[in-house]
């Protein structure tokens, strides 16, 4: 059984091209993209334009779903929110559990999302970094489990590196820079690591990668 299984990272977000933002912003640990970060998330949507993608899994994040929702555009597919692909819940990033957008403001913005799907595991706060990779780790088993076909996963840098090494294992450095995509194929009994972190379907790429 042959089976890819696509992970990308959000695209750039407000916070980092402006840090302002963060101190007069209504949800402040939930920023959207930047526009460029919207430029990168559209990039992403045309380099899977082709691909064999069936279904999109996105942390309910406001920045994940935005580069969500570019790829799910292009492959006319709805969007599942799943909380474990979410942001790493960094007590030293974030002061309290991060408010997010309520769920019918954002059924209202992007209608691609399916009210019907119910998270597989849920992020709780606070989290250190090994709970945070577990936990992606674990989301994307039990996604790959339920889901037989290809799919995208759209995370966050930590839930990226958790989400591949829940599937290969835990002997590569994973590269989870803005907007990149990973690709692992299921070669059944093993998982195939093809591309990490790749970044070639973008004009601008971060120097510096940045998690929080």
């Amino acid at each position: 059984m042959t089976q890819t299984i696509w992970i990308a990272r959000h695209a750039n977000r407000q916070d980092f091209v402006n840090p302002d933002w963060f101190l007069t912003a209504e949800r402040r640990y939930d920023p959207p993209l930047s526009d460029d970060g919207i430029i990168q998330a559209s990039q992403l949507a045309q380099r899977l334009r082709k691909e064999n993608i069936t279904a999109i899994f996105s942390s309910p994040f406001l920045r994940t779903i935005q580069t969500a929702n570019q790829v799910a555009e292009v492959l006319d597919l709805p969007i599942k929110l799943e909380c474990g692909l979410s942001e790493w819940l960094n007590p030293q990033w974030m002061s309290e559990t991060p408010e997010k957008m309520p769920i019918k403001d954002l059924v209202a913005l992007f209608p691609r999302i399916d009210i019907n799907y119910n998270s597989r595991v849920i992020a709780q706060y606070p989290e250190v970094g090994e709970t945070a990779f577990l936990r992606a780790g674990e989301a994307a088993r039990k996604i790959v489990e339920e889901f037989s076909e290809d799919i995208l996963l759209v995370g966050h840098g930590a839930s990226v590196v958790g989400a591949t090494k829940g599937l290969v294992g835990e002997v590569i450095e994973i590269k989870a820079a803005l907007c990149c995509l990973i690709k692992i194929v299921r070669q059944a009994p093993h998982w195939v690591l093809e591309l990490n972190g790749d970044t070639s379907h973008l004009a601008q790429v971060e120097e510096i990668i940045r998690f929080n």
